[in-house]
This record gives C-alpha cells, sequence and structure tokens, in this order.
C-alpha cells in the first residue's frame, strides 16, 4: 500500500491546483453519510471525506444568495447589502459591482474559470451575470429556484449558456454533472481549472427522475423519498466529476472542496416559492443542530463540508473553525493569485487547517449583522440578538450544548455585554440590506404609484421579511 505523502503546508511550495468547488442547495446536515445518515446513500461523498478532511466546524450564511456572495468575494456579504434573504425573480439588485470577485483573481494568473450550475447573485442586469464578473464559461441558471425538468419559474425559463438562453430537456443535476465532466475532458490539464460546480439539489421543488426515487422503497414519506432520491442523483454526479478528472490526469493535482450554502430547510417559510409546503413533512434533518435555513442558530448556518486533495490533505476530521469567507483567501493563496486589488477581505487563509488539522486562524465566526438581528460567535461562547421589539437575547455555550437548548444569557451578563458590543461594532461598517430596500419601494409604489426609497429613520423600522 503506497504511503501517503505528508500534507504540503505552504502554498508557495505548490504548483497550482486545479480546484473543483462543489456546492450542494439547501442539503440537510445529517444527509450525507459521511455525517452518519442511514437512509439516503452518499458513496461518492462518503469516500471524499474518508480520504480527506470532515470538517465539523464549516460555517455559512442562513441563506443562498448571501453565502454565494460572501464566497466570491470573501467578504461577509453585511458590507455591501446582501446580507438579507436571497434575490427574488422580480428584483433588479445584484452583488455590487464594485467588488472584485473570485474568478477575476485567479484569471490574472492563468486559471481557466468556469461556472456550472446555479449562480443567484443578479439576474436582472447583465452586469451581474457570471460571465461579466470573470468566469470564462457559465452554463445553468441565473436565479434560485427552478422547476428541476423544464428549468423554468413560473413559466420562464432560467437556462444560459454563455449568456444565452437555452431550450434543453433533462434533469437539472444530471446537466450539471454531464457539462461539468465534458468541461474537464475538453480542458488542457496544464493550465489551472477553477470550476465552481454550483448545484441546485436538493432545494425545492422535491423532484427527481423516477429510477433514483425508485431506489428508496422503504422509505415510507413520499417528501423524504424524493428527497433522497435528489441526494443520490447529486452524489452519483459527483462521482461522474470525479472519475473525469481522474481519467484526464488531473485527479492528482485537483483540490476539492465541497459543501452546502445553507442549513436543510425546517421552516415552510423558507422553502420556497414555487409550491406549497405547509402541507408537507420537510424532508431535511440538520442531525443534533437547532433549526435550519434562514435562522442564525446552528441548523441554519453550520453545514456538512469536506475537503480533499491526494497527497497534501491529511485524511481525519478538523474541528477548527472556517466561514464560506476563508475559501476566497485559502484558494488565491493556493493559487498565488494577488488580492491587493480587492477590498479589505474578512476571509483567512485555513489552509494549514485543512491540510493537517492546525489549529484555524479563525477565532470569530460573524453570522449575520442585519438592522433586527445578528449573531456572533467566538470561541465557544454564542450570541443570537433579535433587536426588534419585543427583542431577545440568547447566550450558548456551544462547547457544552451544540443544539442550543441552555439559554445562559441571564447567568453571564459580562459575555452578553462583550458579544452585543462586537455586534454594534460590525452593524456600523454594515450596508443598509438590498432586500429590505427593494421590498419597501415595491410597498410605496403600490401605495402611490412612486417608487419611495426609505430615510435612516424610515428604513430602521421595516420588520424582517
Amino acid at each position: 500500500m503506497a504511503m501517503l505523502a505528508a500534507p504540503s503546508t505552504k502554498a508557495a511550495d505548490q504548483r497550482p491546483p486545479h480546484i473543483l468547488h462543489i456546492v450542494a442547495d439547501d442539503l440537510g446536515w445529517k444527509d450525507t453519510g459521511f455525517n452518519g445518515c442511514t437512509d439516503i446513500k452518499t458513496p461518492n461523498l462518503d469516500s471524499l471525506a474518508a480520504t480527506g478532511a470532515k470538517l465539523t466546524n464549516f460555517y455559512v450564511q442562513p441563506m443562498c444568495t448571501p453565502t454565494r456572495a460572501a464566497l466570491m468575494t470573501g467578504r461577509y456579504p453585511f458590507r455591501y447589502g446582501l446580507q438579507t434573504a436571497v434575490i427574488p425573480s422580480v428584483s433588479s439588485y445584484g452583488l455590487d459591482t464594485s467588488e472584485r470577485l473570485l474568478p477575476e483573481c485567479l484569471k490574472d494568473v492563468g486559471y481557466k474559470t468556469a461556472i456550472i450550475g446555479k449562480w443567484h447573485l443578479g439576474h436582472a442586469d447583465k452586469k451581474f451575470w457570471p460571465r461579466q464578473r470573470g468566469f470564462d464559461f457559465q452554463y445553468g441558471a441565473m436565479i434560485g429556484e427552478l422547476d428541476y425538468f423544464t428549468h423554468e419559474e413560473h413559466g420562464v425559463t432560467d437556462w444560459y449558456r454563455n449568456n444565452d438562453v437555452v431550450k434543453e430537456e433533462g434533469y437539472t443535476t444530471q446537466l450539471f454533472g454531464r457539462e461539468a465532466v465534458k468541461l474537464i475532458q475538453q480542458h488542457n490539464p496544464t493550465q489551472p481549472l477553477y470550476l465552481y460546480l454550483a448545484f441546485n439539489a436538493p432545494h425545492t421543488p422535491y423532484q427527481a427522475p423516477k429510477e433514483y426515487i425508485d431506489r428508496y422503497p422503504n422509505i415510507a414519506d413520499p417528501t423524504r423519498r424524493t428527497y433522497a432520491a435528489m441526494v443520490s442523483c447529486l452524489d452519483d454526479e459527483i462521482g461522474n466529476v470525479v472519475r473525469a478528472l481522474e481519467e484526464r490526469g488531473m485527479r492528482g493535482n485537483t483540490f476539492i472542496v465541497f459543501h452546502s450554502d445553507n442549513g436543510g430547510t425546517r421552516n415552510a417559510m423558507f422553502a420556497g416559492v414555487m409550491a406549497d409546503m405547509s402541507k408537507i413533512k420537510i424532508p431535511c434533518d440538520n442531525g443534533q443542530y437547532r433549526d435550519g435555513k434562514g435562522t442564525l442558530y446552528e441548523g441554519g448556518t453550520r453545514v456538512c463540508a469536506l475537503a480533499n486533495w491526494p497527497g497534501h490533505i491529511q485524511p481525519g476530521t478538523r474541528d477548527g473553525f472556517i466561514h464560506a469567507v476563508d475559501l476566497f483567501a485559502t484558494f488565491a493563496s493556493l493559487a498565488h493569485a494577488p488580492t491587493d486589488k480587492c477590498k479589505p477581505l474578512d476571509g483567512q487563509n485555513v489552509w494549514t487547517t485543512l491540510a493537517s488539522g492546525a489549529a484555524s486562524p479563525r477565532s470569530e465566526v460573524v453570522h449575520n449583522v442585519e438592522p433586527f438581528r445578528g449573531a456572533v460567535r467566538q470561541g465557544d461562547w454564542k450570541l443570537v440578538w433579535r433587536t426588534l421589539l419585543p427583542s431577545s437575547v440568547e447566550l450558548f455555550n456551544l462547547a457544552e450544548d451544540p443544539s442550543e437548548k441552555n439559554n445562559l444569557a441571564t447567568v453571564q451578563p459580562e459575555k452578553v455585554s462583550q458579544l452585543q458590543k462586537r455586534l454594534e461594532e460590525l452593524a456600523k461598517e454594515s450596508a443598509k440590506p438590498l432586500f429590505l430596500a427593494d421590498q419597501f419601494k415595491v410597498v410605496m409604489k403600490n401605495m402611490n404609484g412612486e417608487p419611495v426609497l426609505p430615510t435612516d429613520e424610515e428604513f430602521s423600522s421595516i420588520e424582517a421579511p
């Protein structure tokens, strides 16, 4: 049996790797085998986790658009107004074009950059689209939710190849996988590749090919059965992509990162707009973690994740803090890509943590900062603060209480004060949420026919969606 080479801990010692960045959509923390799921089979992800690093403290934002913005900018989304909710299909705003994105940095040092899958960072104006933001190739959807077979949302096709609408038949997960395989087969292995493979599965609507649903006759609940089928299809396509890398001779120099964009959905309010979810049992399982998508609890922000790079990442579990914003700095370091043209990054280079389990340079995770709520973790302590009346403060010691059952705010007033002070500092650096401004504008237009942006005083009174 061949010995595994000691993991390199210095980016300067490595030739720039290919980077395969895989993002699932609304996947429950416990809905993969490597995190303990028993009724859904994910052999390909399990293999990557077993031969790589399983990340137990990997954090994202509580919803889709904010996480994807964090990945692309290396900066918390409260800094540019994308911290609240997702970009609705009827809205015209997008990720601030003054932000320099990851693919732009990687292109500067010779990478080919491609996005296959879901974008959801602005669709109403082409200036927000991937091809205009540093990606050489684009294939997939611009908005957040679509029918898996028709590729439509409310009758409008949302399926593009390099800025052009395309009409195709097929199940989205399989189409994304096939396109990724094709891209790899045609790629020159001597040029570094950054492939952002952003599946929309297993986001609502819950749809899957019959042959996948038939794999799970022992799951009684029909929605969980379909959800399981969606996750299995996702896993199969990831396996196909990894095999394509092997066949092309690229696997040995490919750094793979996989994670969900937020926790699994537990509340029908956050389950999408294409179907009435109030009368079904939502199928996602976040294990011991409280609540799910859309919330600041662990079930919404701590997600299943792994990293794998043969000979460079030592197999094992990584318990150090990693946030989605850290991937920008980490990828850029491995690629030898300068970030001096970027706005100040919130992300840190966590390569040594991923490679060998060294202590994470991150001691704080900012879960979010919004006018009506915020949450921050420092060490074992986490504060969740709702500022709208009636306000509430919750303090948890996650080392002792990972399920966030015991609110210690009344017995640890000094810790509460310390973390509230930190959130106040961050709030002063925050941009107004574009989602709330957009919704206020819609309301005002409906009232008197004229769109009116709120004053600071009016804005502070807007309630959360």
